[in-house]
């Protein structure tokens, strides 16, 4: 099965309807007590994320490097760890493997060995938000679900429609009030119905989730469901594979609900399982701005649970999520890698920003800036050292959030003074 420049699907001639996935169960995060796969589920009944469990032997004998070879470069390369089963339940706007990007100029400046960006804004829909949301759609079609909800900081509210869209299910999306209006008409015209609330995503979630009972939505807010996980893991399992079957030294993630970095921890423990990888392990650093550092704020107090942040503010919108239903797993991740959670503030992002642009042509997004500006930090205090291969992650294209304006004209009708140029 391969994903063509046309966003449709084509079958290899070895395959059927039915996909060689190996999911066994679904597993609570907190608890470890099993659920049954292919029923539709939320949170398990402690109230914590589910995890998607694999037949890690018959994925081992079935997902080789010499098959992964063969195949198409796009997410579903990695079927055997992925959670649907049919391939008509795909829905794809063409989800192809993000690139790595060298910022040589930038690490020169450093004295850093190597700084690589994987770029997720070549994903469809411009952001990393299309891993998670192109999974959960695909189950969501396969469970017959006709009306989904979540609420957004802008970009994962962005994929949710148009992947929805694409299946024909119904969406209704809340947002902050200030999302970037970029972010709230791409939403809109890709076929949701999208409401402005005056307040922060973790009150728009509150939203959702009573709205549940009474309209009969299915709340896929960040973690609430078990498969925006597996979808996001695929950041871990191209990484890998990019880098000839190993891991960076260390990998700094713009950290708001988290999904993203516990995926790609998912990732590489099963990455080692099926034997593709060793125990070697990244370290994970969790990049969240000073004005909304929860995670920052229990890695530093040793909690394992991160209470809600007060007045949560940043540039960084997408990093703007005061309270995260998976903050157990992301603090475990990090200080089970040997990494740390570090706060930078909106001046150093935009500085960061700026400095990308103009030296290496990269225009990164706020939060990815946000990383850049973590790992000068890291190097400044000596978290990280020089030697050290570093790979930071743009999250979406710069071109969604407002830029600078330009006021410079010139007058064609006047001399033009050719020695100002």
């Amino acid at each position: 099965m391969s994903l063509q420049g046309n966003s449709t699907v084509r079958f290899d001639a070895n395959l059927t309807t039915e996909r060689p996935t190996f999911v066994t169960h679904l597993e609570c995060s907190y608890t470890g007590e099993r659920y049954e796969a292919d029923t539709v589920h939320n949170l398990s009944k402690a109230g914590k994320p589910l995890l998607v469990r694999y037949d890690i032997g018959g994925v081992k004998k079935a997902l080789t490097k010499e098959a992964l070879a063969e195949r198409p470069q796009d997410l579903w390369r990695y079927r055997e760890l992925l959670p649907v089963r049919r391939v008509e339940d795909i829905v794809s706007l063409g989800e192809a493997v993000t690139p790595l990007v060298p910022l040589p100029k930038l690490a020169a400046r450093l004295c850093a060995a190597e700084l690589l960006v994987k770029d997720e804004g070549r994903l469809p829909t411009g952001s990393f938000k299309a891993r998670g949301l192109v999974m959960a759609v695909s189950m969501a079609k396969s469970f017959g679900i006709k009306h989904m909800a979540m609420p957004t900081n802008g970009n994962a509210g962005a994929a949710l429609a148009a992947y929805a869209t694409r299946a024909g299910i119904r969406t209704t999306i809340f947002c902050p009030e200030d999302t970037p209006e970029v972010n709230v008409s791409e939403i809109e015209l890709q076929g949701a119905t999208v409401y402005r609330v005056n307040g922060l995503i973790d009150d728009c979630g509150k939203i959702v989730g009573e709205g549940k009972a009474k309209v009969g939505w299915f709340d896929v807010s960040t973690l609430k469901e078990p498969y925006r996980i597996e979808g996001k893991k695929t950041m871990g399992l191209e990484l890998v594979e990019q880098l000839g079957w190993d891991v960076p030294d260390v990998i700094f993630y713009p950290t708001g609900g988290g999904t993203g970095l516990i995926g790609m921890w998912k990732a590489f423990a099963e990455l080692e399982a099926i034997g593709l990888i060793g125990s070697k392990r990244p370290r994970m650093v969790a990049v969240q701005a000073a004005g909304c550092a929860p995670m920052v704020r229990a890695f530093e107090t040793g909690d394992e649970h991160a209470p809600r942040w007060e007045d949560a503010h940043t540039i960084a919108s997408g990093i703007r999520v005061p309270q995260a239903v998976g903050d157990f797993l992301i603090l475990r991740a990090v200080r089970d890698s040997g990494g740390f959670a570090i706060a930078v503030p909106d001046d150093a992002i935009q500085a960061a920003l700026n400095e990308a642009a103009r030296e290496e042509g990269f225009l990164l997004c706020p939060e990815g800036a946000a990383t850049y500006a973590a790992y000068k930090q890291a190097l400044a205090d000596g978290r990280v050292s020089r030697d050290e291969r570093a790979v930071l992650f743009n999250c979406a294209t710069g071109l969604k959030y407002p830029l600078p304006p330009v006021q410079r004209t010139l007058e064609r009708m006047k001399p033009i003074d050719y020695s100002a140029f």
